[in-house]
Formats: C-alpha cells, sequence, structure tokens
C-alpha cells in the first residue's frame, strides 16, 4: 500500500492544473518530462516524502497528464510562467525544483526568471537546445504509441486530443528557436545537480556543457542507464536526489573547478 497523499486542481494563468501532494517539510516540485506526466516519477514522491520528510508536489503542466488542454499554444516560456504560478500558489514560496527531460528544460527556465523560487535545482535528463539531443523531434513524425495511449490513459481531453497537443509543442521545434540561450545558464544563482544517464537520448556532451556552464553545479552520470534512468534505477536516483537536497557539499580534498 503507497503512502496517502492529496489531488487538487488549482487555476494558475487560466489553467486549471492537476497536481497531487505528499507528506509535509520542505517543498519539493517534481516536473514531468514532455508528452508525458508526473508518472514519470512514480514511488519517488513517496520516498522522498515518507522517508526523508519532504512536501512532493507533482503538477502535470497544461495539455498533459490530468491538467487538459486550453486555448493556444504549448510553449517552454508559457509552461515555465504557470510553473511559477503554481510554486507562488501552491507552495507559498520558495522550492527545490526537479525537472526531468522536458521539465528539465521548464525547470531551468524557471530558475532563470525567478530565482528566488528555486532553492535547490536538480536537472535530470535536460537540455537547453535541441541540438542536444540524440534523435530529434520531427514536425510531423509518428509518435510512439506508447506515448499516445499512456496520454489517452488519464487526459480529460481523451486520446483523440493527443495530436492536437503534439502540434502545439511540434510549433516551438518548427520556429527554431531554442528556448534557452547557452550564456544564460551562467547566471543561475543556484545549486544545481546534473543528471543522466551513461546511454542517455541527451548527448553526454550537452549534459557536460549544462554541468560546466552554470557556476555552482554537480555531476553525476548513472551507469548502465537510458534517459528512462527513473524507471531503470529509482533507488538511485532518489538516493542522489535525497543527498543533494538534504545535505550541504562536502569539503574535496583536490579542488579543481572548485578551487578558490
Amino acid at each position: 500500500m503507497g503512502m496517502e497523499h492529496n489531488t487538487s486542481i488549482v487555476e494558475v494563468n487560466g489553467v486549471p492544473t492537476w497536481y497531487a501532494s505528499w507528506g509535509t517539510g520542505e517543498p519539493v516540485v517534481l516536473m514531468h518530462g514532455g508528452f508525458s506526466d508526473s508518472r514519470d516519477f512514480t514511488g519517488g514522491p513517496e520516498v522522498l516524502a515518507g522517508r526523508h520528510g519532504f512536501r512532493v508536489l507533482t503538477p502535470d503542466r497544461r495539455g498533459h497528464g490530468r491538467t487538459a488542454d486550453v486555448e493556444g499554444p504549448i510553449t517552454h516560456e508559457l509552461m515555465a510562467q504557470d510553473m511559477i504560478a503554481f510554486i507562488e500558489r501552491v507552495a507559498g514560496g520558495p522550492v527545490h525544483l526537479v525537472g526531468y527531460s522536458d521539465g528539465g528544460t521548464v525547470a531551468l527556465l524557471v530558475a532563470l526568471r525567478r530565482p528566488d523560487l528555486v532553492r535547490r535545482l536538480v536537472l535530470i535528463s535536460a537540455s537547453y537546445s535541441l541540438d542536444g539531443l540524440i534523435i530529434k523531434p520531427e514536425p510531423g513524425g509518428e509518435m510512439p504509441p506508447p506515448v499516445a495511449a499512456a496520454y489517452g490513459e488519464v487526459s480529460p481531453d481523451g486520446i483523440e486530443h493527443f495530436p492536437v497537443v503534439v502540434a502545439k509543442r511540434m510549433a516551438e521545434v518548427e520556429a527554431g528557436e531554442d528556448p534557452i540561450g547557452p550564456a544564460e545558464l551562467g547566471t543561475i544563482p543556484c545549486r544545481t545537480l546534473v543528471l543522466s544517464g551513461d546511454d542517455d537520448l541527451v548527448r553526454l556532451e550537452h549534459t557536460i556543457d549544462i554541468y560546466r556552464r552554470i557556476p555552482d553545479s554537480e555531476l553525476g552520470v548513472v551507469p548502465g542507464t537510458s534517459h528512462v534512468l527513473l524507471a531503470e534505477k529509482p533507488e538511485l536516483c532518489t538516493h542522489l536526489i535525497v543527498e543533494f537536497l538534504r545535505y550541504d557539499p562536502v569539503p574535496t580534498y583536490i579542488p579543481i573547478r572548485r578551487a578558490t
């Protein structure tokens, strides 16, 4: 039996946004990937809340999961503004922010736009540019059937609406503009953990680039995993996240990058 949790809907920027909450304590917001929902973190919220004493919030972003689509586009910037409003309304102040895959891109934008709302930042298999992906989304391309089926399982709009959401997301790809400029990463002030699988959809060189550009960052590559590392090695990933959120950095004996 899983830990008890509550589900609610809160309106942010005109979007009735579904979210679940577990536990009490320091708030942690988990941000799911693209074309998926908060089930990306299955099991993780219970461990973070029950064993480690965090208040865990898992919103489904506009047009994803249990949050219905609304009129208008679905862009990274809009989703970031939604999440800023969500944090202010539901958490009421700064949070630890954990973003997976496309949710990591949104989390980066939140940290850039409102650094006062982010205590510590965890980026899991995230990218700031399409050039960081080994396999890039292509407008007009077929989405994998399991992705569409998972959408249909929970979406209030029904599986028939999935192509509409895909088209909205692909519009940003067709525009050809990256949501974040690489130089912007150097302005992120919060302590950041950058995680990746060693056989990830995100190029390892891109992950290292993110790590090197964010001044106060740490790097973890999870061995024997792919882009779905949260499902492949959930205990190890959760352990690394908890270590980062719960404790301050240890002093290192031979600092190079962190030498003062």
